[in-house]
């Protein structure tokens, strides 16, 4: 009879998850996926090109590693996606460029080349290596199954049970030393292997002591896989706990039995610990499926939505171009979904790019019919373009200006010509008609007037620069640096007035940048001196430290000074341009004598605090 350790394996059939089809699950083949594995494609890298894919196929193919089903199947579908991606943006560049559809061809693409040799490569390796684990799987079977009518062949004669004891913990070390069989064998296996080793402990008679510090050193072990079963609950990682979980129904599986009277208790805490670990496993799951079931919804709007917009009506190219941007625009949002169920992932892809490709080709066909109609439409522009530059050096003002009008009416109603193009013809005509129209307004009484318009914004700049000198709010050297602005942004004024304006205007300047030197200086000062406590409290050279870096600045200043005085000596002012660089360098001079005056009085402050 089987103990209720042994019942409770049978009801596996009947359980929500078991220990022993969890186990099964883990132990995968050519046709067969693990549960634990779907979980990847939520946590997996998302390669943004092609050479990212090929790199990690090339590791896969000539590493040490095990291909996975799994990932090699998305690395195809990741490298095949950015592929037709890739083809589908250089169609659409070449079309967009006025090419022919008809005669557009795709280039050979090395990469998929590369891809496909690599790919060759790790699908003679996954057999290999199937071919081989199914290989050591059946040797394994047979192996156990020896092991398994020599312990029942033991339990044939009680009375040398005792003899028997040495080989049948050998045979449990052998067993344990054995690893993967046929996962259809294996539930059957391990029950029967469970069945004959309790009978064989049942029925053994060594002495007290030893059958007892056997059963209590099973005990300890599997008592110590409850506790780590249990603190896989505080696992974060719940695809890690799963695996985890079942490296300990291994090895408890491998642990000989405690005391009859403990063994239903032992299980029932590790199954216990086990299913908490199994239900999170299990609704993990049941959350990927949800997810990936929202995914295939909003893939599924999505398709409906490009068919929607395939079906619209185009009158034109501008319909074509609209409706190209609402369906780029859904390609974008299709990109940040994730994965749909794996039976429906492929085929609503192949929905989404036939819908995609419908429109596409229909667009193609439209420009192609359009072709003729922009080489007619080129040459009526070229046409136009000839007659404006024979009338762009013309001088009859009057009825010159008439005709380039009439070009450039005539040139509004013919159609459209592709967007390079069309941009390289208009700026040839634009620049024909403006060579005639800038030399017209050139030679006209316009100008003169623009002159007088701007000698008046001048005059007013100068006036308001005026005012300010009497302000004294700390903001006066902004406004005076935007006024200034202004008025050098302001256009030529009459040529009679030019010197007068120029004389006025720095006259008030120079008037303005004294003072407000003046009264900056005073400011910074002031500031220094009440500083100055500040800085002694550095240390007792902190003063002097000051002191020297401020004298290495004057020694600076006059230098500089008497560079620019030397230049000064060199200048010839009998020129209005020369006159002007003396009176700009002049200011620059001024200005630095104004810091050296600042420094020295800084160091007077520093002087006297010494005291």
């Amino acid at each position: 009879m089987m103990d209720s350790q042994e019942k409770t394996l049978e009801l596996g059939k009947n359980e929500e998850v078991v220990n022993e089809e969890v186990t099964s699950q883990v132990e995968t083949n050519e046709n067969s996926e693990p549960i634990a594995e779907q979980a990847e494609e939520q946590t997996r890298v998302v390669y943004e090109n092609k050479a990212d894919v090929l790199r990690r196929v090339q590791d896969i193919a000539h590493g040490d590693e095990t291909p996975q089903k799994d990932e090699v199947e998305y690395l195809k579908a990741s490298f095949y996606k950015l592929h037709i991606a890739e083809r589908e943006a250089k169609l659409k560049a070449y079309l967009d460029a006025g090419g022919d559809p008809e005669q557009y061809q795709y280039t050979p693409d090395e990469q998929e080349e590369a891809f496909k040799a690599e790919m060759g490569i790790i699908k003679e390796k996954r057999a290999k290596i199937f071919k081989e684990q199914e290989a050591e799987k059946q040797e394994n079977l047979t192996k156990k199954l020896a092991i398994i009518d020599r312990i029942k062949a033991m339990i044939t004669t009680p009375d040398e049970a005792n003899k028997n004891y040495k080989e049948f913990k050998a045979l449990q070390e052998e067993w344990r030393e054995i690893k993967n069989v046929p996962a259809d064998k294996a539930n059957e296996l391990w029950r029967n292997y469970q069945l004959y080793v309790e009978q064989f402990y049942d029925m053994l008679r060594l002495n007290s002591e030893a059958r007892e510090y056997d059963f209590k050193k099973n005990l300890e072990l599997k008592t110590a896989l409850c506790e780590a079963a249990e603190k896989l609950a505080d696992e974060e990682d719940v695809i890690s706990a799963f695996h985890q979980l079942q490296k300990l129904h291994q090895e408890y599986r491998e642990i000989g039995p405690v005391a009859k009277e403990q063994r239903e208790d032992i299980w029932v805490r590790f199954k216990a610990a086990s299913s908490i670990i199994n239900k999170r496993h299990q609704q993990h799951f049941e959350g990927v499926r949800a997810k990936e079931e929202d995914n295939l919804a909003r893939k599924t709007a999505l398709c409906e939505k490009v068919e929607a917009i395939a079906a619209e009506e185009n009158k034109g190219s501008g319909d074509w171009e609209k409706h190209t941007k609402q369906i780029i625009d859904v390609q974008a949002e299709w990109k940040t979904i994730g994965f749909a169920p794996q039976k429906m992932n492929v085929k609503i892809f192949e929905r989404f790019r036939a819908a995609c490709d419908d429109f596409f080709g229909r667009k193609a066909a439209y420009f192609k019919g359009l072709k003729e109609t922009f080489k007619e439409n080129a040459d009526k522009k070229r046409a136009l373009i000839a007659k404006a530059k024979d009338l762009q050096n013309s001088t009859e003002w009057k009825s010159t200006t008439d005709k380039l009008i009439a070009l450039q009416k005539e040139w509004k109603t013919i159609g459209m010509v592709p967007k390079k193009v069309g941009d390289q013809l208009w700026e040839e005509f634009l620049t024909a008609c403006n060579t005639f129209f800038e030399a017209r307004n050139a030679a006209g009484a316009g100008a003169r007037n623009e002159e007088r318009d701007n000698l008046e914004k001048k005059q007013g700049i100068i006036e308001q620069l005026k005012a300010l000198a009497s302000e004294t709010s700390e903001d006066v050297a902004e406004k005076v640096q935007k006024l200034v602005e202004e008025y050098n942004a302001v256009g030529h004024v009459p040529y009679k007035e030019k010197d007068k304006l120029y004389k006025e205007f720095h006259a008030v300047l120079d008037k303005l940048y004294k003072d407000l030197n003046i009264s900056v200086a005073k400011r910074k000062l002031n500031n220094f001196k009440q500083n100055l406590k500040n800085v002694a409290e550095r240390g007792e050279n902190a003063l002097d430290n000051e002191r020297t870096r401020l004298f290495r600045q004057y020694e600076n200043l006059k230098s500089e000074i008497q560079t620019y005085e030397n230049n000064l000596g060199f200048l010839n002012a009998s020129s209005k341009k020369g006159n002007s660089l003396i009176d700009e360098m002049n200011r620059k001079v001024q200005k630095l004598k104004d810091d050296m005056q600042l420094i020295r009085e800084k160091i007077k402050a520093i002087d006297a605090e010494n005291k």
